[in-house]
């Protein structure tokens, strides 16, 4: 079983039980943060396979989650801002695409790495600058969502920094990334399309491994809870920046 499913996937056997086990711990940080999936599995698996691979899986993995999830979404968020964040990312994404394709793997790699740090990081120390909370800062947020996107499918993380700045309450939060996640599917699809990087073997991958993810998702939405948010995203970020960090000493070893 395990090789005919390493076969199908084009993994190598540890390579397929190292996906498995990264994609159910993202799905369930994603089940109880509302973001992160493609953050976690990038870090995790970066060393594993390119970026220009885990775009389209992660893309995958992410609209799976935005299924489950998308009934807390419509419930809970603020679709005017969510509307403005989804526009103005779709406008950022080939701009991050272009790059992701034209660039070295190894160095997408690092780029990829440094941002899921980098963001960790603000998060965890709350730095958000005013500026990002304000009408103007919602545009650019969602331009360089999309850009971020565009290289590493990091959009959610930049996102929370807006909400971040905002001071948006955790439930209202949770919803307004679960919201864009699932537009940003529909404008991320089409540039994919465009660039030619979704391709048979992604939707392959994403299939497989689209069980485990359900798993992590719902035991993750299962744990949530308004008082333990703080808990949730120290968790999550922390995870984030080891994950990130032993990423980036191995590239640059």
């Amino acid at each position: 079983m395990l090789v005919y499913f390493s076969e199908l996937t084009d993994l190598t056997e540890m390579q397929f039980i190292y996906c498995l086990v990264s994609i159910f711990v993202a799905g369930v940080v994603r089940g109880f943060s509302g973001f992160a999936l493609s953050a976690v599995v990038v870090a995790s698996m970066a060393g594993t396979l390119s970026t220009v691979e885990l775009l389209p899986m992660v893309y995958l993995l992410e609209a799976f989650a935005s299924l489950i999830m998308l009934r807390g979404g419509i419930r809970d968020a603020d679709m005017s801002i969510v509307w403005v964040l989804s526009i103005c990312s779709a406008i950022g994404v080939p701009i991050g695409l272009m790059a992701t394709i034209s660039l070295p793997i190894e160095l997408t790699r690092i780029i990829a790495l440094g941002l899921i740090l980098i963001l960790a990081v603000m998060q965890l120390f709350n730095f958000a600058p005013k500026f990002v909370g304000t009408r103007i800062g919602l545009y650019g947020t969602g331009l360089i969502a999309g850009i971020v996107s565009g290289l590493a499918a990091l959009g959610g993380m930049v996102v929370a920094l807006y909400v971040l700045a905002s001071k948006v309450d955790p439930r209202s939060m949770r919803g307004a990334l679960v919201m864009y996640l699932f537009i940003g599917l529909f404008t991320s699809l089409i540039w994919y399309l465009i660039y030619g990087i979704m391709d048979v073997r992604a939707v392959i991958r994403g299939i497989v491994f689209a069980p485990v993810l359900f798993a992590g998702v719902l035991i993750g939405f299962s744990l949530f809870s308004p008082a333990l948010q703080v808990f949730y995203k120290r968790f999550c970020l922390v995870l984030l920046m080891c994950l990130s960090l032993v990423g980036l000493l191995s590239a640059l070893a």
